[in-house]
């Protein structure tokens, strides 16, 4: 029976950033909306419906209903409210994110940020990086084109985002009062597990259709962009493997592939430092046991009193980010990584039945690169030469 097609759906940051880009035309273009278009950074037109719009002299304010296509996300249909006001006011209002002469801040049901180690500062609003730009291009647009120079104030609020933040992690990563604005392609793209093993599957086989023998394996769209952005490579020899680290190397070493480099953020590759096959959370959370188990072998010289602290900052911490910067201020954050990358390497292989070399790359966004190993640089230039190669034949 052919498995049923799911439907994608929108992030919570488009939603946003399409609910404060109507506010700002209905504000400072005096013209009632419908409807609004934003492109998410996917590449990807998104048109949505608008509700409870309403406009005075100093501000205005709608709504979108979130849409989460066939992906079971908690957030799915609930209302995400942006408004847009005039700051008249000579100081700088509070809690905000600032973008020249656009402040942005959250309002109830957008949880606030009370522990370090995530993409937003303490104290603000856990409204992400890339809805953040997203929402500032957008007003920031409609004002040019208004001829709007004065200060605005944005705000995204979520009426249910205090209870469905109990759905979530958002408690434990110590994220008050309500939900995240999250997304990073603006697109929610639901897949079943096996469907979109049975899509890896199918990449590697045409790439080595084409006569690849190297892939390069990266969980998701952090590790795609950190590809581009810092080790000036396209995933045009590689695929996103999602969660399926050791069924993606065995399926590479089935194909043929002999060299894999593996590039990822820390807060997923951990866990295959602890042999862990696949790192979807509901398999269950062992990040900060692996980053100390990596750390330790490294603190035999400390006082024990101090040893004893940084294991209980490590295992006590809300990401790995967090425990990265414990990590680093006790001095053992460079080796600990390596023994990371190392003990990655050596489960990949063993998962590939020792027919694969693998080499691995790990980073945060904060620091760049954690940890590399030994081979790691001459695989990634052999990748550049390739796709050099394959550019210039293009042309």
């Amino acid at each position: 029976m052919e498995e049923k097609k799911l439907r994608s759906g929108f992030t919570t940051g488009t939603c946003a950033a399409c609910a404060a880009k109507a506010a700002a035309v209905m504000l400072l273009q005096r013209e009632a909306v419908e409807c609004v278009q934003v492109m998410t950074p996917g590449g990807t037109r998104a048109e949505l419906l608008l509700h409870d719009a309403e406009r005075t002299e100093h501000s205005a304010v709608c709504a979108v209903r979130k849409d989460a296509g066939d992906d079971p996300d908690v957030t799915d249909k609930a209302l995400i409210y942006a408004s847009v006001e005039y700051i008249t006011d000579s100081g700088d209002p509070d809690m905000c994110y600032r973008n020249n002469h656009i402040f942005l801040t959250g309002g109830p049901g957008v949880g606030i940020v009370t522990k370090p180690g995530l993409a937003c500062p303490v104290g603000l609003h856990a409204i992400n990086p890339v809805p953040r730009k997203m929402i500032f291009e957008e007003v920031e647009a409609v004002a040019r084109s208004a001829g709007c120079e004065g200060r605005l104030l944005v705000r995204i609020w979520i009426p249910e985002g205090e209870r469905l933040a109990l759905s979530t992690f958002n408690p434990k990563l110590g994220i008050e009062g309500g939900i995240s604005v999250l997304g990073t392609s603006g697109i929610v793209e639901p897949m079943s597990e096996a469907a979109l093993r049975a899509t890896i599957q199918l990449e590697l086989h045409m790439k080595a259709v084409a006569g690849q023998r190297e892939v390069i394996l990266t969980p998701g769209n952090y590790g795609e962009n950190f590809l581009k952005e810092t080790l000036n490579l396209s995933l045009a020899q590689g695929i996103q493997c999602s969660n399926f680290v050791q069924d993606s190397v065995k399926m590479a070493a089935d194909e043929g592939m002999n060299g894999l480099l593996f590039v990822g953020h820390v807060g997923k590759l951990i866990k295959v430092a602890g042999g862990v096959g696949n790192t979807h959370s509901k398999y269950g959370d062992r990040r900060m046991g692996i980053m100390w188990d990596c750390a330790r072998i490294h603190c035999e010289e400390m006082a024990e009193s101090d040893r004893n602290r940084l294991k209980d900052q490590v295992l006590a911490s809300n990401t790995t980010e967090e425990a990265v910067i414990w990590l680093e201020k006790a001095g053992v954050l460079k080796p600990a990584m390596m023994t990371a990358v190392e003990r990655m390497k050596q489960y990949v292989e063993e998962w590939s039945g020792r027919t694969v070399c693998a080499e691995v790359v790990t980073f945060t966004n904060g620091y760049g690169i954690l940890g590399m190993t030994c081979g790691a640089e001459n695989m990634i230039e052999a990748f550049r030469i390739r796709e050099e190669a394959n550019e210039m034949q293009k042309e």
